[in-house]
């Protein structure tokens, strides 16, 4: 656990469980859609990770733990054995220039398609994606996905604990369980993805129970200081409307409490918000802060670090920077200097080649083998 003190500052170390940390600054997860379209990492994704080891703590994008569950065209999986041997070169790469990794498990829910994953999606109840759904062929309307039965729950319960397994077998340190953004997990949190009638759904000690099932899953097969979960009280986007947000963090974060995980990654986290102080009061490991920053447009002048220390002095350990980190290999080292940050490059996020993927410049030389302390 870390403990946060008014002297602990970005640049200073910090511990997740065993895990020794040089700065308090993580790479958040993004979903690139650089894999390959059978889910396995590609080499591409080694050097981009291994560019970016100077984090304290690199979060790897969004990665499915069963076919279902996926999202996007090219997004990683890690329930196969070639998804375990493709993820295991990034992780390699990433050692070998001095990081450390954990691996976010996510699956979509109602957020996917049969043209990408061959399968009809599945959700809490049968309520469709209110968005378009990207896929190989364009843009396309979302499906009505099919309510998940009991024992379907527990086998993607069982799938999650396999997922967890697979990825430290891979090389990652740890896994991040997402249970935020829209995805499964919160479909499952929220009142208007969840109109189950079961024990799963109604009153918000059964909508957190599926949430609760996987997390104690994933600690059981990996250990618990091994496992982080990915919040976002809230959020709006995605269709997402949870109607009860502080009731429904306060009951899941509060059970979960004693567990011993090795983080809470709280994200769009504001200092001045309720639940995020609630969140931080009731919460007794360590605590990573994602900053509210914006959707899209450039990056704030000075990176997010006054934003971050913002955080810190509100009780956050450790600060998480996503599109900071895509555009910026070596962000660790430009937050310590003030050194400019380089632009990020929108229109070629999910672009599947090198191009606004391992080309953005370091400050001075080859980024591989940066550690920042």
């Amino acid at each position: 656990m870390t403990t946060n003190t008014e002297t602990a500052g970005l640049f200073q170390p910090a511990e997740i469980g065993p895990l020794h940390l040089p700065n308090r600054l993580v790479m958040a997860p993004m979903t690139r859609t650089r894999a390959g379209a059978d889910g396995v990492p590609r080499p591409i994704m080694a050097e981009y990770y291994a560019q970016r080891a100077g984090a304290g703590l690199i979060v790897a994008e969004a990665a499915t733990p069963n076919r279902v569950g996926q999202t996007y065209a090219n997004i990683p999986a890690v329930h196969a054995p070639e998804h375990v041997a493709g993820w295991r070169t990034v992780t390699g790469a990433v050692a070998e220039a001095g990081g450390r990794m954990f691996l976010q498990l996510q699956h979509g829910g109602r957020i996917g398609h049969p043209e990408n994953s061959g399968l009809h999606p599945v959700a809490p109840s049968p309520i469709a994606f209110p968005e378009p759904v990207h896929t190989p062929g364009g843009p396309r309307e979302a499906v009505v996905p099919r309510e998940l039965t009991a024992a379907e729950i527990r086998q993607t319960v069982a799938d999650f604990a396999a997922a967890a397994r697979n990825a430290v077998e891979a090389g990652f340190a740890g896994v991040e369980v997402h249970g935020a953004n829209g995805y499964l997990l919160h479909q499952f949190l929220a009142r208007n993805t969840n109109r189950r009638t079961d024990a799963y759904g109604g009153p918000v000690a059964n909508r957190i129970r599926f949430v609760v099932e996987v997390v104690r899953a994933v600690a059981a097969e990996i250990g618990p200081e091994r496992v982080g979960l990915r919040v976002s009280p809230g959020f709006t986007g995605q269709g997402m409307d949870e109607r009860d947000t502080a009731e429904i963090y306060r009951a899941l974060i509060g059970e979960l409490a004693g567990d011993g995980l090795g983080y809470l990654h709280v994200v769009f986290a504001d200092p001045e918000d309720a639940v995020f102080r609630e969140l931080r009061e009731t919460w007794p490991g360590t605590l990573i802060a994602n900053p509210v920053l914006g959707w899209g447009g450039p990056l704030p002048e000075d990176g997010g670090r006054a934003a971050a220390e913002r955080l810190l002095a509100a009780g956050a350990d450790l600060i998480s920077f996503g599109r900071g980190f895509l555009a910026n290999p070596d962000l660790v080292e430009r937050l310590r200097t003030g050194a400019p940050l380089n632009p990020v490059r929108d229109g070629l996020m999910y672009r599947g080649d090198a191009e606004g993927y391992t080309d953005y410049p370091a400050l001075n030389g080859p980024v591989a083998g940066l550690v920042a302390g």
